[in-house]
């Protein structure tokens, strides 16, 4: 079975109770080997709050590794200052980083599988004083990817993204030829990772009605159309691109397999509406397996033992799918 190194994420957040919970679930246990990076004395405080008949067994390496249903494998990384909970701090910032840095290099030296990481806060590592917006653009700098892309699974809908964490009044002067290709190209190799033999990918506009051919907009003319031929001519199955208010439904009728979207909120909106509770986050172009759920760290729910495992546990069954 894979190993996967798991990141225990912000210790102020939910990702300690949700990894808990998630490993305490006997599905995980029989499709991989779960390695936590994280800090062993917040571990035990999820443990006491949840109640779990579960036990920490620090570790040095993924080698000592185990599958032991009772216990949890611990790769343990101090808090070494108090931070506090429910809420982001510097303290909480630099120990999310430090679990990731960690996993990361596990898995590029070939001792983790993949890694899968809980929820961070964008705020936190600002005020450790990272410049990262978040998961996606530590880890292509950490692995000097330079062609990457974030791709969303909920259910049966897929999509990936053109641009991820930008103010959208930018978008259309970043919606270019060959970040568009890049990412139907990326496209593609998701579809490899996920085993899909014929896939069908599918590009949907920018603009209202996929620009009505320039009168709402000329970004489809201009540099989408552009690139979907050019994916063509490489031997990517690539269409479109297609009005953005049709083509996910034909997405999650399963008339496609994934779909490339313009910005963020084009492709988070649908797929949060059909799986807001057990969505995925899946980086494209590492050298390695990483997948994330897809929420945050949910301080107000955070520390009162309620927050739901659902996503957790999807990225972590994704990733023991996965291949790179």
């Amino acid at each position: 079975m894979k190993k996967l190194a798991i990141t225990m994420g912000d210790p102020g957040g939910i990702g300690p109770e949700v990894v808990v919970r998630a490993l305490n679930s006997p599905e995980i246990r029989k499709i991989c080997t779960p390695i936590v990076v994280g800090d062993a004395a917040v571990l035990e405080q999820a443990l006491a709050l949840l109640k779990f008949p579960l036990k920490l067994r620090i570790i040095k390496s993924p080698k000592e590794a185990g599958t032991a249903r009772h216990s949890i494998d611990l790769i343990h990384q101090e808090t070494k200052k108090k931070f506090q909970k429910k809420r982001p701090t510097p303290e909480g910032g630099g120990a999310c980083a430090g679990y990731i840095i960690k996993a990361i290099g596990l898995a590029l030296n070939k001792r983790v599988d993949g890694i899968v990481t809980a929820p961070i806060s964008k705020e936190g590592l600002k005020m450790a004083g990272y410049r990262w917006p978040g998961h996606t653009e530590m880890l292509s700098e950490l692995t000097k990817t330079k062609d990457y892309a974030m791709m969303l699974v909920g259910g049966s809908l897929r999509v990936i993204l053109v641009t991820i964490h930008t103010a959208l009044k930018n978008v259309p002067d970043l919606i270019t030829r060959q970040k568009v290709l890049k990412t139907i190209r990326l496209a593609k190799k998701a579809c490899d990772m996920l085993g899909l033999k014929k896939p069908k990918i599918a590009i949907a506009g920018l603009n209202p009605h996929a620009g009505e051919a320039g009168i709402f907009g000329d970004e489809e003319t201009r540099m989408i159309i552009p690139a979907v031929k050019r994916a063509l001519k490489e031997g990517i199955p690539a269409s479109g691109p297609y009005p953005p208010d049709t083509i996910f439904h034909k997405a999650y009728r399963g008339e496609v397999d994934i779909v490339v979207c313009m910005y963020h909120d084009q492709g988070l909106i649908p797929l949060k509406m059909i799986a807001f509770d057990k969505g995925v986050n899946v980086t494209v172009g590492l050298p390695f397996v990483r997948t994330s759920p897809d929420h945050g760290t949910a301080y107000d729910i955070a520390w009162k033992g309620i927050a739901n495992p659902s996503s957790m546990i999807e990225a972590i069954q994704l990733a023991a799918k996965l291949k790179v």
